[in-house]
């Protein structure tokens, strides 16, 4: 299977740079897979295309804001971008540095009087290096939230920014139920959602299901190598509580459809029941790489953004809906001018 099958052109004006004035009037596409159909709704509608006899599976995690700013002793800008926290201690963390070439091992980035930067190694893989964050006292989340930003893609540029852009961002690129405090980048399909549709879909009957995900920049970069089998993916932890397994298990023997919102939550599950036969209790990590002609063990539907071309994001919808179906659907998309990518418009594949 080849990379450049996964191409496609898009208009640069159809990257969204907003979010929707409301989460849920988000345009939505709804591909019937059955007669290979297409249908244009907003998302508010899917609470008519959901019925009582479905689980709706939901990746909880919040975004950190894991964007640093600061400056080298000679007054050089640089931009550290927290990735993951290090399992040996809890101050080291794995990250990006821009400019990566104006900074050396023991470079200090002083990013405020309270928080300072420590380039510590460069890593082999993908141009990162392993940081050390110096402050004082021990909770580090408290002093991300006082020093961070949000970390948007960097097809969102924010070339002027102003405190109510800021407010926008650290409020709307998070889902209402982001609980688990640990990803670098939105589970976007759950940007659509808001408490009210959350409300009316259990009192239609629906099941809902959490599971954490910790999205990290793998999942979103390009596919390098033009054979595909060939890419491996970044190891992304995830966990899944006692009552998300039982609910799951529990779906899965009454015939009940599990309906997944975003390609975290798919990974997820495909992964646990991969490794385990069944989804069951766990914190793991997943490096698994859905592309066609995947069988899919747990989801049977999928809630989910348009995804970028080449990424592996796209090749996982194109295993669960067959890859000219949603390449006939993105031509659709950029016909009809739909918003692509974290803060645009969504799809149901049904």
């Amino acid at each position: 299977m080849l990379l450049s099958e996964y191409d496609y052109s898009l208009p640069e004006e159809l990257i969204a740079q907003l979010p929707a004035d409301k989460r849920d009037n988000s345009r939505m596409m709804v591909l019937n897979r059955e007669d290979r159909t297409i249908s244009h709704k907003h998302f508010y509608d899917i609470v008519d295309l959901l019925d009582k006899n479905t689980l709706l599976v939901m990746n909880n995690t919040k975004v950190l804001p894991a964007r640093l700013i600061g400056y080298k002793d000679t007054g050089a800008k640089i931009e550290v971008f927290l990735l993951k926290q290090s399992e040996q201690r809890l101050r080291l963390w794995d990250v990006l540095i821009k400019p990566s070439k104006r900074v050396k091992p023991d470079t200090i980035i002083k990013i405020s009087d309270e928080l300072s930067v420590k380039a510590l190694k460069r890593l082999e893989e993908n141009g990162e290096w392993l940081v050390e964050l110096i402050f004082d006292g021990d909770n580090v989340l408290d002093v991300l939230h006082r020093n961070g930003q949000i970390p948007l893609p960097p097809y969102i540029e924010r070339k002027i920014q102003n405190d109510d852009l800021r407010k926008l961002d650290f409020e709307r690129y998070q889902t209402v139920y982001a609980k688990e405090e640990g990803s670098v980048a939105a589970p976007t399909a759950g940007l659509h959602f808001t408490n009210e549709i959350l409300q009316k879909l259990q009192d239609k009957g629906v099941e809902l299901a959490y599971v954490t995900l910790n999205v990290g920049l793998g999942t979103f970069r390009p596919v390098q190598c033009e054979n595909v089998e060939n890419h491996k993916m970044h190891s992304e932890t995830f966990e899944i509580s006692e009552k998300a397994a039982e609910q799951i298990n529990r779906a899965k023997k009454e015939w009940k459809q599990i309906v997944a919102v975003g390609t975290t939550t798919v990974r997820t599950l495909e992964t646990a029941y991969q490794k385990n036969g069944c989804i069951k209790p766990c914190q793991d990590h997943s490096e698994l790489f859905i592309y066609p002609p995947y069988e899919f063990k747990v989801i049977d539907k999928l809630i989910t953004n348009f995804h970028l071309p080449k990424s592996t994001l796209l090749m996982l919808v194109s295993a669960l809906a067959g890859k000219d179906f949603i390449f006939q659907a993105y031509k659709e998309a950029i016909e009809n001018k739909y918003r692509f990518f974290s803060y645009g418009d969504c799809m149901f594949i049904n």
